[in-house]
């Protein structure tokens, strides 16, 4: 998504890096803010799934992202880890009423994250943009719980969908070479000994053999003239 910082006024741009600087300061409990220095109309977070909900133990990213009308129109709320919740579409969209006809300018973002995390743990089927995920905790709340269970597991506990997101960096500690246990170098380096192996055992059976040659060629020599001095 593109920025909006120029065409936010600057009014409103002193506006939000104030509280967006105030809430990387003291962020709300459950919640971390990861301000961008680049765009300061899009706000990624972290929110820690509550105690008591299918999301506990999990940690799910987010992000705010502000238009040019903001803050007469309310930000727009995205999930970027994998969660199944009524109110979450399958795109990460976030249905709340603050984020549409309940918002109003002076609310602020603090609020809005807020309420983001209270919708974990009071989800509402009537407006649910999930239908499955919105069907399933009105009839079946069991089958609803173990649902987002298994998707907090899976995508917020410790996997893709942790509060970084950046590639796996290397394991500490010393690295084995790339070739170490390859059996192709193995073979190459056998190989190689091979070589060298009959290369000295030539050089020394070709000595052995010249030796012999020339003890032989002797006495026949010592026996010739043993034979003329008779």
């Amino acid at each position: 998504m593109n920025s909006n910082v120029e065409n936010l006024p600057p009014q409103v741009l002193r506006l939000v890096y104030k509280e967006v600087s105030a809430l990387a300061a003291d962020p709300p409990e459950g919640i971390k803010i990861y301000p961008s220095e680049e765009d300061i109309t899009e706000l990624h977070t972290a929110i820690e799934g509550p105690e008591g909900t299918p999301f506990a133990g999990g940690v799910f990213r987010m992000r705010l992202v502000l238009g040019k009308d903001f803050p007469a129109a309310p930000p727009k709320g995205y999930f970027l880890t994998k969660i199944f919740h009524p109110n979450v579409g399958h795109k990460g969209e976030i249905c709340v009423n603050v984020l549409k006809r309940d918002w109003k300018a002076e609310l602020g973002l603090r609020h809005v994250l807020l309420t983001i995390k209270c919708l974990l743990i009071h989800p509402n089927p009537e407006s649910a943009l999930n239908e499955e995920a919105g069907r399933l905790l009105l009839e079946d709340y069991a089958e609803y719980a173990s649902r987002a269970r298994l998707l907090t597991e899976i995508h917020a506990m410790g996997g893709s969908g942790g509060t970084s997101g950046n590639p796996h960096e290397p394991a500490d500690g010393p690295q084995p070479k790339k070739h170490a246990g390859d059996p192709n170098k193995r073979a190459v380096g056998a190989a190689a000994q091979a070589a060298n192996g009959a290369g000295v055992n030539g050089s020394t059976s070709g000595g052995s053999s010249s030796s012999n040659s020339n003890i032989v060629a002797k006495k026949k020599t010592d026996k010739k003239r043993a034979l003329r001095r008779l």
